[in-house]
């Protein structure tokens, strides 16, 4: 079967409600059995068959997850079944004794609309990668599966063996049993899988929750959506946390495996601010760290690193890359303990590299909760962080199938284009963008980062300024370049300009 359309970064994912759905129950058990035969492959010693699947709270996930554990039964995997959990817990199975799974499926669509879902593949090293997806949807297409007549499942709260693994971790970390005592604590968990969070890891460290929203699972997400990044979503956040006069407030995607927080001023922490605070606070414990981050992070944030003692470096988008060139550095020598994502993935190297949002967001509430006996609060930590005067990302719709070839050659040429007014002085090419065309641009004081989209048929620009009218300036020489071609919907582009 080909499911190739389904690939999504490392994800497979589609429409999974509705009339018109991509992620069929046929796919599904095609995908998983195809999964279980490259896991078993993959295994020594007659490993490989021992699996845990959980999902989040979208509506189909009860479909998509008795297709899925349909085919771990017809491949003659042990079933660790969890249930509505979150995307990190689900690999922790892999690595808690009690269960110990060879790998792991998680249905999810993460930060998406609640009518899409998908599939992300485990083994114990973490998330697979790119082409390892590849070669799962060529078994799949090849009809590759095992056989066998029998199969177990185990269906019991695996999720307590996650919650008392972050609640041991905060009670280290604080050096008492309720090291939230004191914290009122609100968690905006938008309906999606992580109101465990607040209940069973919070409380029983001694936090406040009654501030709470959204702590129930509802697949439609009715609330807002769970995601983050998203305006309304922060401000559903941000509008709770001083309405009810809480010190910290924390918000997670679908699958939790990314997070954002609100100071008790109902500030922003996300994107440039969360990474320098987690920063911060890995290099208060010990400098001379490397910090990886994705390609868009500003130029300020590389400052504020390198003042605290560190270092920054600047990869590719997408979680699986950050984490992988930490890892890469660190076989190198180098101490790398973050891996982080502006869209709020942040991956610890004291926590297996994984993208967590729990896990994130306890490392955050136990200092917040340390620095409030000080009579202080998180943001004190990145006050000397300069923020850009002007800021705003703009996507311009590729009209083509093959979308990918073609957006690399346009950026190709405005790469070349820089590189001749670099002579000028107009601009630089930066010499650390690993994707994409990254340039500072003199007329402006301020940079502008094009790149292709992980997932979409977008060419993506990220704009920054130290002044006002900094952005309309970029956006209009990025306005006169782009808007020669018609294949791409420079609407937005326009409006900036």
């Amino acid at each position: 079967m080909d499911i190739s359309a389904l690939k999504s970064g490392t994800d497979l994912r589609g429409v999974a409600l509705g009339e018109n759905v991509e992620l069929t129950d046929e796919d599904v058990m095609a995908a998983v059995k195809a999964y279980a035969y490259w896991l078993k492959e993959r295994a020594a010693g007659g490993a490989g068959n021992k699996v845990a699947l959980g999902h989040d709270s979208r509506l189909s996930a009860p479909r998509i997850a008795a297709a899925a554990e349909q085919a771990l039964k017809e491949s003659g995997c042990e079933i660790y079944d969890i249930g509505l959990c979150s995307t990190p817990s689900a690999f922790m199975m892999t690595k808690f004794a009690e269960t110990d799974c060879d790998g792991a499926v998680m249905i999810t669509a993460s930060h998406h609309p609640s009518d899409r879902n998908g599939l992300k593949f485990f083994t114990k090293s973490g998330g697979i990668d790119s082409s390892d997806l590849d070669k799962i949807i060529e078994y799949a297409a090849a009809d590759k599966a095992l056989t066998a007549t029998e199969s177990k499942i185990y269906r019991k709260d695996f999720m307590a063996l996650y919650c008392d693994f972050l609640i041991s971790k905060a009670r280290a970390l604080g050096g008492d049993e309720t090291p939230l005592s004191g914290m009122k604590i609100c968690v905006d968990a938008g309906g999606g899988a992580g109101g465990f969070f607040a209940e069973r890891v919070l409380m029983p460290l001694g936090a406040d929750i009654s501030s709470s929203q959204y702590l129930t699972p509802d697949g439609s997400f009715s609330g807002h959506i769970p995601n983050p990044e998203n305006e309304t979503a922060m401000r559903s956040l941000t509008d709770r946390v001083t309405a009810y006069g809480a010190d910290l407030g924390i918000i997670f995607d679908a699958d939790v495996d990314r997070a954002a927080v609100a100071s008790s001023d109902g500030s922003e922490i996300n994107r440039n601010r969360l990474i320098a605070l987690i920063s911060a606070i890995l290099l208060s414990e010990e400098s001379g760290a490397t910090i990886v981050t994705d390609s868009v992070t500003s130029s300020g944030l590389t400052e504020f690193i390198a003042a605290k003692g560190g270092t920054h470096r600047r990869f590719k988008r997408g979680y699986r890359n950050v984490i992988g060139e930490a890892q890469r550095l660190e076989k190198l020598g180098n101490y790398v303990p973050l891996a982080i994502e502006t869209s709020g993935h942040a991956a610890l190297k004291e926590n297996f590299y994984l993208d967590d949002g729990a896990y994130l967001s306890l490392r955050l509430a136990v200092k917040a909760a340390q620095l409030k006996r000080e009579g202080r609060q998180l943001t004190d930590l990145i006050a000397d962080l300069k923020q850009p005067v002007e800021s705003t990302e703009i996507r311009l719709k590729i009209k083509s199938n093959d979308f990918r070839p073609m957006a690399l050659q346009i950026l190709s040429q405005l790469e070349s284009v820089c590189r001749e007014l670099e002579n000028g002085g107009m601009c630089a090419l930066a010499k650390d963008s690993a994707e994409g065309v990254r340039a500072e641009m003199s007329f402006a004081d301020g940079f502008f980062l094009a790149r292709v989209s992980v997932h979409d048929p977008v060419i993506v620009i990220n704009i920054e300024s130290n002044n006002y009218g900094g952005v309309k300036k970029i956006a209009g020489f990025l306005q006169a370049f782009f808007g020669s071609y018609s294949l791409l919907d420079c609407t937005a582009l326009k409006e900036q300009a």
